[in-house]
């Protein structure tokens, strides 16, 4: 038999005026024989971490009992219908973040690594696990790795007791002396990710003339639907869908900008101004690059450490920082509480996104591992034991979740960095101060 069917690339582009726009995965886009007999497009492998500062009221974050998850704590349960999906490790500890800084918890999550102590520019850390996953799995991708925040301040100097603020600024290193800077900006991450970028003048001139990624990518929209089954033109189209919504809320937060009376003259264009909406939106980029496959590795600062960020919309009016030291008032705890939970609902927000988006025969989440934690266990004594952790989603179809892994003796967070590179197939021996595999998540 000759089959003269020919695949869609994996790596096509829809092109416009300046534009160029990645696809979803497609089943177009399997080898002609095997789209012959229907099989879906064989999905990818991908990674991220989600940052939080500051520990957390572990009391009000873990969960009961071990083995499987049948209960979750007050601080995870907008995660309730996701439990599946969901993997709470407990009594992980970051050693080389001591002596127990809010710098070190920064640089310690990734790398496991001890921070050198210095204000100046003779910084020194490790390479972070983010970054050894985007030398193996990033190469295919057009950004081998994207890295996240919510703050759009860098701060320079020194930040926290002697050491310099590149500890705090930076989640993800390249080598032991190379940070990499992360985007808080919805419009320049947008267009890092499907536009030619250009000056902040630039942009905005571009927005004035209301151009559309989509509008200049018209025509070849048009063309590559002719030429897909019914399925991939309905992928497609919620996938444009998306990116469609993306740019009306980025464009509706500029105008929203641009027509305030407020004397805010640094105030960045085409951010939100509701934090847990700048959140979202972040998230639903993240989702965009998965979903298009221009990066498989993220990294999101949800919050910096020592931020002073308050939360009215959930009852704390008190800055995050000074309530997480709380000296065990009880009024405290419940703030510190309420913080927790909250980002942990943006975090669910996400999730589900990931999950409601189809990928090859199941969704974003199935092929995707994110881990959700902090540094800092408890707060108000800069510990690094018992870290908040979580981790979510699943690999090939495999569900990593449905359960709380317990360990009796504080175990090296590096040893989950180990397991997560493992199951996204990059297979090492040890990282940093690990001891071993989590065996529990290697045999989901």
């Amino acid at each position: 038999m000759i089959v003269t069917k020919k695949a869609l690339p994996r790596r096509t582009f829809l092109r416009g005026m300046g534009t160029t726009l990645a696809l979803p995965l497609l089943d177009a886009m399997v080898p002609a024989m095997t789209a012959l007999a229907a099989s879906p497009a064989k999905p990818v492998r991908r990674l991220g971490f989600v940052y939080v500062p500051m520990g957390a009221n572990i009391s009000q974050w873990t969960p009961p009992g071990e083995g499987k998850l049948t209960e979750l704590s007050p601080s995870l349960s907008s995660l309730a219908g996701l439990v599946d999906h969901l993997t709470v490790i407990t009594n992980l500890e970051l050693k080389n973040a001591y002596p127990g800084t809010h710098a070190t918890s920064n640089a310690a999550f990734l790398s496991a690594a001890k921070a050198k102590w210095t204000e100046s520019s003779d910084y020194h850390l490790g390479t972070t696990v983010d970054q050894i996953a985007a030398k193996h799995i990033g190469g295919a991708t057009r950004l081998p790795s994207l890295e996240l925040a919510m703050d759009l301040l860098a701060t320079v100097g020194q930040c926290d007791n002697g050491y310099a603020c590149v500890y705090q600024n930076n989640l993800s290193w390249s080598s032991p002396t190379t940070p990499l800077p992360a985007e808080a900006h919805p419009r320049v991450v947008f267009e890092r990710l499907f536009g030619d970028g250009g000056s902040a003048a630039d942009r905005l001139a571009e927005l004035r003339r209301n151009a559309s990624l989509l509008d200049s990518v018209g025509e070849s929209i048009a063309r590559l639907q002719k030429k897909l089954g019914a399925s991939d033109r309905t992928k497609v189209t919620q996938y444009l869908d998306t990116i469609r919504e993306v740019e009306r809320r980025i464009q509706k937060a500029e105008a929203e900008t641009a027509d305030s009376r407020l004397p805010d003259l640094d105030r960045p264009v085409g951010v939100p101004a509701a934090y847990a909406d700048h959140a979202r939106l972040m998230f639903d980029l993240q989702v965009l690059a998965l979903q298009a496959d221009v990066t498989r590795v993220i990294t999101f600062q949800l919050a910096r450490e020592t931020s002073n960020r308050t939360y009215p919309e959930i009852g704390v009016p008190d800055p995050h920082h000074p309530t997480t030291h709380h000296g065990n008032d009880p009024e405290k705890l419940a703030k510190v509480a309420k913080i927790n939970a909250f980002h942990v609902s943006l975090f669910a927000y996400f999730i589900e996104r990931l999950k409601a988006t189809p990928d090859g025969e199941g969704s974003l989440l199935d092929h995707s591992v994110y881990l959700y934690g902090s540094g800092m266990g408890n707060p108000d004594v800069h510990d690094h034991v018992n870290l908040p952790i979580l981790v979510a989603g699943g690999l090939a179809g495999r569900r990593a979740g449905g359960r709380h892994i317990r360990f009796a003796e504080p175990a090296p967070l590096a040893n989950l960095h180990l397991t997560l590179l493992d199951r996204v197939g990059v297979r090492l021996d040890a990282f940093a101060d690990s001891r071993g595999k989590i065996t529990e998540l290697l045999s989901v």
